[in-house]
């Protein structure tokens, strides 16, 4: 009996093992992140041109160890982009304009009569202008997901240009400061923790 009472708890244990599932991984943090796949980004030839400077930009942080093997990567930066060109146009008419008039009548019958004075004056100055302006912008809309792909962290930039560089070269730089940025956050608050 003694037996039995041992051998039904244990019986019932290893039945309600069997059923259960292992535990889930948890999920990935930013700071566990050390290698990335820059995945294609939707948005058309300008997009792939982005990735590239994308690319660029992230290796450049010093953050990261980037992979062309999707399969070797803690994490996927992925998302949409765009370079576009296109031409601003501006019409403007500026005008002055000034218009006088003075005069005196003259009135009277028979004999006697009266003389009158009439002036007038007009002046007008008009000026057009039509200004073609060629303008760049390019935006970036991108996350980085773990292997479950869930999202650590996104952004969104965009940019007319800067002095120095393309607007598409502007995005892919913000979004590596972005990304140091972020990464230094998390790193001060894991350390304010502890």
């Amino acid at each position: 009996m003694k037996f039995l009472s041992v051998l039904i708890p244990l019986v019932l244990l290893v039945a309600g093992l069997k059923g259960q599932t292992p535990a889930a991984k948890p999920p990935l943090g930013l700071l566990e992140v050390r290698r990335i796949y820059v995945g294609e980004l939707t948005g058309g030839v300008q997009a792939d041109a982005l990735r590239e400077l994308i690319i660029s930009s992230l290796n450049g942080t010093g953050l990261f160890i980037l992979t062309d093997n999707p399969e070797r990567a803690d994490a996927v930066l992925k998302g949409t982009g765009n370079d576009t060109t296109f031409t601003d146009t501006l019409d403007t008419n500026e005008g002055a304009g000034m218009h006088t008039t003075a005069g005196k009548g003259g009135s009277g019958s028979g004999s006697y009569r009266t003389g009158g004075f009439y002036g007038a004056a007009t002046a007008n100055d008009n000026e057009g202008h039509h200004i073609k302006d060629r303008k760049h912008e390019a935006y970036a809309a991108v996350r980085l997901c773990d292997r479950d792909g869930d999202v650590l962290w996104s952004t969104t930039q965009e940019s007319l240009g800067a002095k120095f560089r393309s607007a598409s070269a502007d995005v892919a730089a913000k979004i590596a400061r972005q990304l140091t940025l972020d990464v230094d956050r998390a790193r001060r608050a894991t350390e304010a923790d502890h």
